[in-house]
């Protein structure tokens, strides 16, 4: 029956005319004028219009409005400019104070969105509206919205101490208590150990179990998964607590004994662990195996890398030899490997430069955002002072990154273009009262520029004519006699022309 279905659907595909391209059969023939005026554009309806007003300047009486229109204009007196400037330069002020602070508050213009939002579907934004669901640009929006979800995939912070459990049992009970409940890391650590024991027999009884069925299976993976994020707390414990070479321990023993829970950047802890107890060759073993490129990376491996590499140059640095000499093979990898940490993640160097102020790591964190640059500065920056050099080598090599990739959003030169749509993930994730790095550094619209221009020169044009009214007055009528009559005018315009010019020659002889 299947066959005899697609048989039947190709005869009738067959069978159907074949549909006008852009065009959706099934739309009535309205939906399908209104395309069709839409794909025209602007130019024949610009026109259109001119034609139209052509053909009606008659009707109209064009001539005598315009002439009219003139009269009144070598009727007004300075005081009118005075006041319409005045009132034109307040207003645009403004609106110019509203454009910053939306544009300081949500990222983007206020008059651009409207526009976009409201004025775009009567200018002949339709299209998209009536476009089929399967048809290719509707394939794009979609392939582009699950880019960018996969691109702002959310992480947990590996480097802090105190989350919720996930599952409700004995041991994840005592997981509960140690990180709602206690006030210190050593009541922490007691009920730690305390949900270990129980997790561990847990664990014990799942393993034998696993056999029997696929939900015994999901019951394994689930406890192993509670008893990994118990060690992986009393690791953290034990640093927080001064005893480093025993949260050393734990975290080698948990990534030799579940290697495959790599997701969970254990090796993140271990490395700044490590870098606490200034064992550099320990660092440089742990990054040589999960610095690889078909592993996800993290500004902890990436600026790690960089920092290692720094060590062995940075004592003896100096730009202004470097610019003598030349740079040596050691200072050049010390600089791409700089270089190529700040493609990743761009705003971590501000923090570490101390050029913005620290706050506490959120929750979780956004990879390559500014979240994951605050967790990465907060626990790190220690490690950067503690070698001679080191922030003075990056402070005078990381802007140098931006030359090789001048359009991060659109093509990277180590890694993946940088997602545009880490601000409004970082924002949701970090305190309001926290300035958001957006990187790459927005520009201003044209609409704040415009507002800004328009306030400050009709401020001026007001200043400057109620200081010198004859000498602005002259200039406004030297602006007006710019506006020459046209040949088709009529001659009742031509003669109301005259007439003002011999009204402004009496003046001028009185």
């Amino acid at each position: 029956m299947a066959d005899g279905g697609g048989s039947g659907e190709a005869a009738a595909a067959r069978a159907s005319p074949a549909p006008v391209p852009g065009l959706n059969p099934m739309l009535g023939w309205r939906e399908r004028l209104r395309a069709g005026l839409a794909g025209t554009g602007a130019p024949v309806w610009f026109v259109a219009g001119l034609g139209l007003l052509y053909a009606l300047r008659i009707p109209l009486r064009l001539c005598e409005n315009l002439a009219a229109v003139t009269v009144f204009l070598n009727s007004l007196t300075p005081k009118f400019y005075v006041a319409l400037t005045g009132t034109s330069s307040l207003i645009s002020g403004l609106i110019f104070v509203f454009e910053w602070w939306y544009f300081h508050k949500h990222g983007t213009s206020f008059i651009e969105q409207v526009s976009v939002s409201h004025l775009q579907p009567l200018m002949g934004g339709t299209e998209s509206s009536i476009s089929e669901p399967g048809s290719p640009s509707r394939n794009r929006e979609s392939e582009t919205s699950r880019q960018n979800l996969s691109e702002c995939k959310v992480w947990r912070n590996p480097l802090n101490l105190f989350r919720g459990a996930e599952y409700r049992s004995c041991a994840t009970a005592y997981v509960l208590l140690a990180e709602e409940e206690a006030t210190t890391i050593v009541d922490a650590e007691k009920l730690f150990k305390q949900a270990l024991k129980a997790g561990e027999t847990i664990y014990r009884q799942s393993q034998q179990c696993q056999h029997q069925s696929p939900q015994h299976e999901a019951q394994l993976r689930r406890d192993t998964n509670v008893l990994v994020y118990i060690k992986r707390r009393l690791a953290m414990c034990a640093r927080k607590l001064g005893r480093i070479r025993e949260a050393v321990k734990i975290m080698r023993d948990l990534m030799k004994e579940f290697p495959p829970l790599t997701m969970l950047n254990i090796h993140e802890n271990l490395l700044e662990s490590l870098l606490e107890l200034q064992a550099y060759a320990d660092v440089q073993a742990v990054l040589a195996k999960y610095d690889d490129i078909s592993l996800p990376k993290s500004a902890a491996i990436c600026y790690t890398a960089a920092l290692l590499k720094t060590r062995t140059v940075s004592e003896k640095f100096s730009p202004e030899t470097a610019s003598r000499r030349g740079l040596s093979t050691a200072e050049i990898n010390a600089m791409e490997a700089i270089h190529r940490a700040v493609e990743f993640n761009p705003h971590v160097p501000k923090y570490l430069l101390e050029m913005k102020s620290l706050i506490l790591p959120p929750e979780h964190i956004l990879k390559r955002g500014d979240s994951e640059a605050i967790a990465y500065a907060f626990f790190h920056l220690q490690h950067w002072k503690r070698i001679e050099g080191a922030l003075n080598l990056l402070q005078c090599t990381w802007e140098g990154t931006f030359r090789m990739i001048p359009h991060p959003l659109e093509k990277g030169h180590l890694f993946y273009p940088y997602p545009s749509c880490t601000e409004m993930a970082d924002r949701e994730l970090l305190p309001t009262f926290h300035h958001v790095s957006v990187y790459p550094k927005k520009e201003l619209p044209l609409f704040i520029h415009f507002t800004a221009g328009f306030c400050s020169s009709t401020a001026m044009i007001a200043i400057l004519t109620h200081q010198f009214p004859e000498i602005m007055g002259i200039f406004a009528k030297a602006v007006l006699g710019l506006w020459r009559p046209q040949p088709w005018a009529s001659s009742g315009f031509e003669e109301n022309t005259q007439d003002l010019k011999s009204e402004d020659l009496g003046l001028s002889s009185g």
